[in-house]
């Protein structure tokens, strides 16, 4: 693992902050799996226009910014809108100019864009928190260029017994074998989703489903709170997530789905 002028390890594609395991495989899952997608979907060293609809604070959309990528990111958390933005000002001029920050829900992009205004779509971590995701989602898709990717990451409604169940928490691991609906890591109520429901409603809103990748198959019941292991252990533990979210019967268990359609 190499480090940033700073000093700070660099996983992959940005310099991590120790303290923050869960949130790193997370990103760099997430990071490897959207690359391996547009590379295999469009040449080399095109500028594509990206919306990171609800993008928190903006890691993928600085992460794709740097890239040489045009991203316009839409957050409705205003909190979350500022750390974007603080974030973004401590980049150059040329990232910078790149990106485009505006407070909003994922459900008013017809009110900021016009249908068919972006090559790749992110909708990472939301869906759990909309009251309509499949109109959510039509509404996303009808962003989407001709061919263009939708990538969307979602709580995996049909591993909500691991969590509880490595735990030792039995009566939560059997709630979870019969619920949808789980508690976040802020104990609010939100809903997990079935990637075979998932797939009717991609194929609905003619962004069928191209690929899809598991995220924290090992990991995802550890406290938010674990710092980052020497960094040739990182490798490995990254190495046996990435392998693992491409590999049944694995991916299946992961805490997160990260899908991958396509606009026909």
């Amino acid at each position: 693992m190499l480090s940033d002028a700073g000093g700070l390890p660099v996983v992959g594609h940005w310099p991590v902050v120790p303290g923050g395991l869960r949130d790193t495989v997370r990103q760099e899952l997430i990071a490897r799996q959207l690359d391996e997608q547009i590379a295999a979907r469009y040449p080399v060293g095109q500028r594509l226009r990206i919306l990171d609809a609800g993008m928190g604070q903006g890691t993928q959309a600085l992460r794709l910014a740097r890239a040489g990528h045009t991203v316009t990111g839409l957050e409705a958390d205003p909190e979350l809108l500022k750390a974007a933005r603080e974030s973004l000002a401590t980049e150059p001029a040329g990232i910078r100019e790149r990106v485009r920050l505006l407070q909003g829900d994922g459900r008013e992009t017809g009110v900021h864009f016009l249908p068919g205004s972006f090559d790749v779509v992110l909708c990472h971590g939301v869906l759990m928190y909309a009251d309509e995701p499949d109109a959510l989602l039509a509404g996303l898709a009808r962003m989407l260029a001709p061919g263009g990717l939708l990538s969307l990451v979602v709580r995996n409604a049909e591993a909500l017994a691991m969590r509880p169940g490595l735990a030792g928490d039995w009566a939560g691991a059997l709630t979870g074998f019969e619920s949808d609906v789980y508690a976040d890591r802020n104990g609010t109520k939100v809903r997990a989703d079935r990637l075979d429901a998932l797939t009717t409603t991609l194929a609905g809103i003619a962004a069928p489903l191209h690929a899809w990748y598991g995220v924290r198959v090992f990991t995802d019941g550890i406290p938010g709170d674990i710092g980052l292991p020497a960094a040739d252990e990182l490798d490995r533990l990254l190495t046996a997530e990435d392998r693992a979210g491409r590999t049944d019967p694995y991916r299946r268990i992961a805490g997160l789905l990260h899908l991958c359609g396509v606009r026909g």
